[in-house]
């Protein structure tokens, strides 16, 4: 089997949606086009699609590998074009990861941009609350907030932001302008949290740790609803400083105790292929550093 003729012919399967219309694009014939996908299936010890008379779907397995044939093929492409010195613009499809919020807000209006400006890419963008393994989820491009591990990809620092207590003026004037972690006892505390109900914020004062457990008036699963709840007068919270950049333009939400806060979190722009990396790789980073850089809520 030629694992990369068989692979074209899935995603084309795919992308048709049948084996007929995927034989008449290819312009080989339909007993090909099924002998193919069936040793590609057979290669991987997987069923990749779900057939009926009418219909071929992808299974859940054969959808996440459809997207990877489609990067690698896209790479492969990329490659050869670039070796014949024909490559004059991004192409193929690039993997982009990056926190949910974070890329919601920043990550997502570069990646628009990017598409404007190379219509020849695709854009897949992962935005989840957890570290992606760029090499084992094939993600070419990943942000990340917080000290990096030791690992062979490569980092570029772009910015750093701060984690901060704030409030609302309103509040602040009704129930007084907390100075230490001692002050909170008096104070309703908002927190973004998990399954239990028992928090934990920990301050930095003068290089000492200062752990604060509290029991908080509203704990919530997202930054968003605990910052609403910020912004309507209800309490104090915690959160990273990017989150709330407008609310503290507009000053519905103020700052306290900046002096306990810890170290600010560093951002970075990951990716896994070095100097030589991929056209389409350049171009996103290139893109995503200068804009990042330049976004003062990043470089608190």
């Amino acid at each position: 089997m030629d694992l990369m003729q068989a692979m074209k012919t899935y995603v084309s399967v795919v992308e048709t949606g049948g084996f007929t219309a995927a034989a008449r694009k290819l312009d080989i014939s339909l007993s090909v086009v099924s002998r193919l996908v069936t040793e590609l299936e057979a290669h991987l010890g997987v069923r990749l699609l779900t057939r009926s008379t009418r219909v071929v779907r992808p299974t859940d397995t054969g959808a996440a590998y459809f997207e990877n044939c489609k990067r690698i093929l896209g790479d492969i492409e990329e490659a050869e074009l670039t070796a014949a010195g024909t490559h004059t613009s991004p192409r193929g499809q690039l993997v982009v990861t990056a926190p949910v919020l974070f890329g919601a807000m920043h990550v997502t209006p570069i990646v628009v941009e990017y598409l404007r400006r190379y219509p020849e890419v695709d854009v897949n963008c992962l935005l989840l609350d957890r570290n992606v393994n760029l090499i084992d989820e094939g993600v070419d491009v990943g942000v990340r907030l917080g000290e990096l591990p030791s690992s062979s990809l490569q980092a570029i620092p772009v910015g750093r932001v701060r984690r901060v207590m704030c409030a609302s003026p309103s509040y602040l004037k009704a129930h007084g302008l907390p100075r230490t972690p001692e002050d909170l006892a008096r104070h309703t505390l908002i927190q973004v949290t998990g399954i239990s109900s028992l928090s934990e914020w920990r301050f930095v004062h003068e290089g000492e740790p200062l752990p604060y457990r509290f029991s908080p008036r509203l704990a919530t699963t997202t930054n968003d609803s605990a910052i609403a709840a910020a912004v309507a007068g209800l309490g104090l919270t915690r959160v990273m400083s990017y989150q709330i950049a407008g609310e503290l333009w507009d000053d519905k939400l103020r700052v306290v105790m900046a002096d306990y806060e810890p170290a600010p979190v560093p951002i970075h722009v990951i990716h896994r292929e070095g100097r030589h990396a991929m056209q389409k790789v350049r171009a996103f980073l290139d893109l995503a550093i200068d804009s990042l850089r330049a976004d003062k809520s990043l470089n608190g």
